[in-house]
């Protein structure tokens, strides 16, 4: 488990153990941050204040991206790209968040790679408050989290210019459904996010500045945005998925129709060779030195013959 907590005073950044940054009742703001589930997280959570409502959502093994109000504060949890991919099952990893008036507890369980992000503009002097860190992670994941949306657009493109290939049809198959799950993954959280972010820049909190609600509706916006995107994705790769398997059974029944037409000349022929090909007497021409050309001109014509009924049913253009 590693922790961190950071805390904001008089213009200076100074890094603090959890315990220590629970503690502090002096002036500035105070950010707790804890990666991990350990009983330590529970301890150090019990005795700051939190609602035993917020506490245990910051510690819940399984959330969904929401925005409660309490009366001091508000609870946000949000969804975004982990700093590990292999983290988790989901593509996409959580942080609660616990924020009122000059301090902010956030837990995750597996490390989100916003948190990096937000932790050098910590460093850099550009969150000063609660409304900042909240709407900096906001930010952060929603950046993130854009061009991964818009690469599955472009991967289903990619498979659209492939159709015309008919030999990567099943290569095609295999990642169009790659690419729909993947959407379907990323839109059970991204419209949440969408709606928890749309429900935070409406409170009338005091430590929400004006600019923090701007910075947070246009990350809602964002995320509004990728959840169409998304849509669009997953329909797309459902049409795909139905001209796909359209494309195979117009394939296998070409394949099917040359195969019965093949099958089809040579069963008359089949029956001639076999019919001269008894060992009993009576055979006609039998010792005639030409007998046998005659029989392949024969079965020669009988083949044209069938062929050009094909033709002039025009089975082969089928």
């Amino acid at each position: 488990m590693s922790c961190a907590a950071v805390l904001v005073g008089d213009g200076a950044i100074r890094h603090l153990s959890p315990e220590d940054a629970a503690a502090y009742e002096g002036p500035g703001f105070v950010w707790i941050h804890l990666e991990g589930t350990e009983e330590e997280d529970r301890r150090i959570l019990s005795g700051q204040g939190i609602p035993d409502i917020a506490a245990n959502a910051l510690v819940a093994t399984e959330t969904r991206p929401r925005c409660d109000r309490f009366e001091e504060g508000a609870l946000i949890n949000i969804r975004g790209p982990a700093a590990d991919e292999s983290a988790g099952s989901d593509r996409l990893v959580s942080i609660r968040l616990w924020a009122r008036q000059g301090k902010v507890n956030s837990v995750t369980r597996h490390p989100l790679a916003a948190t990096a992000m937000v932790m050098q503009q910590m460093e850099a002097g550009r969150i000063l408050d609660p409304g900042d860190l909240v709407a900096a992670f906001a930010r952060a994941i929603s950046k993130q989290l854009d061009p991964q949306v818009a690469d599955l657009g472009d991967r289903l493109d990619d498979c659209e210019s492939g159709l015309d290939d008919r030999n990567a049809l099943y290569r095609l198959r295999t990642e169009i459904a790659r690419i729909r799950s993947e959407a379907i993954a990323f839109r059970r959280f991204v419209a949440p996010d969408r709606d928890a972010l749309s429900t935070l820049a409406d409170l009338d909190y005091e430590w929400i500045a004006e600019e923090d609600r701007l910075h947070i509706r246009e990350a809602a916006d964002r995320f509004a945005r990728m959840t169409e995107e998304l849509e669009a994705v997953r329909e797309r790769a459902a049409l795909l998925h139905e001209q796909l398997t359209d494309l195979r059974g117009e394939l296998m029944e070409s394949r099917s129709l040359l195969i019965s037409i093949v099958a089809f000349i040579f069963l008359p022929l089949t029956f001639v060779t076999g019919l001269l090909g008894m060992n009993v007497e009576g055979i006609p021409y039998q010792h005639e030195p030409w007998a046998f050309w005659g029989v392949v001109g024969f079965c020669t014509l009988i083949g044209l013959a069938v062929l050009a009924w094909f033709v002039r049913r025009h089975w082969l253009n089928r």
